[in-house]
């Protein structure tokens, strides 16, 4: 096959060819990058495609997609919320329920394209949700392995997709753990490990652009769990600025839940080396990773977009989803996590009530309805 892509050690500088399906680096074993790509401009945008593939000229494959359920293209919405007005940009509204599917849609094209038909992921729920929906459109196998005491909405969805659905007890951390072991023998096709993910995710970047009449927005907030908004809008904005289509990065906001802030505690430090935390159990389940593996990229695009993180408390999270819920949006609590850190970088003055910011909704309610009616004493 003819594909002069290549994936990078960030850490080493090495580069293998993207050809060859690779989920870690070789030499050291840690996550590996795809080398820069160029971005799209104005007019290299397709835009009979209402989907994520009107960028497909910035999407880099080895052949056109032929997998999509008509993922991205999702709605950007202004509404009141803290006195001013901000945009909700509703990536809930994906085909299996989650932001997860602009990743998802562009890594399995890819793994299919050369030649992976079987493949293994861990998850709290969400990015398993996302796989097992992709991999039943392209005829492949997927294992996912889920923790225990994911939501029951979560799990069935997974299993109804016809994946092999393996509860694991412990913490989140665990069931990655135990996917490790596992990738000796099949291939990990880990969303937080294999970098075609992030291909996929920076289109969030190119559609806030082109929504806002192709201007960068002031800020974006979203929930930080292993950081994959994070880094796709960094690439993406990245992306963009380089080719001479914005002149700034938007600044980036981190949202955690206190009970497991990791990168909180890890930009707090000053350094780039992940913090070590003691979790402890909360609401935004599809955040609560204390061992995060893209730590060092996701905290220098942070720092370097000029925003942070922010650790909400529980209250905060059940608050904000209630607001989120008055206003029609029936997000899950992760998503409602994000809606509380915008309200705390807005009462602090971090965001101005005049600037331009975009809250990203995540995920749906409805894979999380029991622990929200729990929430909500219904």
């Amino acid at each position: 096959m003819s594909f002069d892509v290549a994936y990078v050690n960030p850490r080493t500088g090495v580069r293998w060819s993207a050809a060859e399906p690779q989920w870690r680096a070789p030499d050291d074993g840690g996550y590996l990058n795809l080398e820069p790509g160029s971005g799209v401009s104005r007019t290299g945008i397709d835009r009979d495609m209402r989907s994520l593939w009107r960028y497909a000229s910035a999407i880099r494959l080895p052949h056109p997609a032929k997998v999509t359920l008509g993922e991205g293209w999702t709605p950007l919405l202004p509404v009141s919320w803290g006195g001013g007005t901000i945009h909700l940009k509703a990536e809930y509204l994906m085909p299996s329920g989650s932001f997860k599917d602009r990743g998802t849609a562009v890594m399995i094209n890819y793994l299919e394209q050369v030649g992976v038909d079987r493949m293994l992921e861990d998850s709290s729920g969400n990015a398993g949700a996302s796989i097992a929906t992709y991999a039943a459109a392209a005829g492949l196998e997927c294992r996912i392995l889920i923790p225990a005491s994911a939501p029951a909405g979560k799990r069935i969805q997974i299993a109804a997709m016809g994946a092999e659905v393996v509860p694991v007890e412990g913490t989140r951390d665990d069931v990655a753990a135990q996917a490790l072991q596992e990738a000796e023998t099949a291939f990990y096709a880990s969303h937080n490990w294999q970098a075609f993910f992030l291909e996929g995710t920076k289109t969030l970047a190119f559609e806030l652009w082109e929504q806002l009449g192709f201007q960068a927005p002031d800020a974006v907030v979203v929930p930080l769990g292993n950081g994959s908004n994070v880094l796709g809008c960094h690439i993406g904005f990245s992306e963009l600025k380089e080719l001479g289509e914005i002149d700034r990065l938007p600044r980036i906001y981190g949202v955690q839940a206190a009970n497991c802030a990791p990168f909180h505690a890890t930009l707090a430090s000053g350094g780039e080396d992940l913090v070590a935390i003691r979790p402890t159990t909360t609401l935004a389940d599809g955040i609560a990773s204390a061992k995060p593996i893209r730590v060092a990229d996701t905290v220098r695009a942070l720092r370097e977009s000029g925003g942070g993180t922010v650790a909400v408390s529980e209250p905060e999270i059940v608050d904000a989803f209630r607001r989120l819920a008055r206003i029609g949006q029936f997000v899950e609590p992760t998503a409602a996590a994000g809606a509380a850190g915008l309200d705390r970088l807005l009462a602090d003055g971090t965001i101005l009530r005049d600037e331009r910011a975009v809250l990203v909704l995540t995920g749906t309610g409805l894979k999380a309805s029991a622990a929200i009616g729990t929430m909500l004493g219904l």
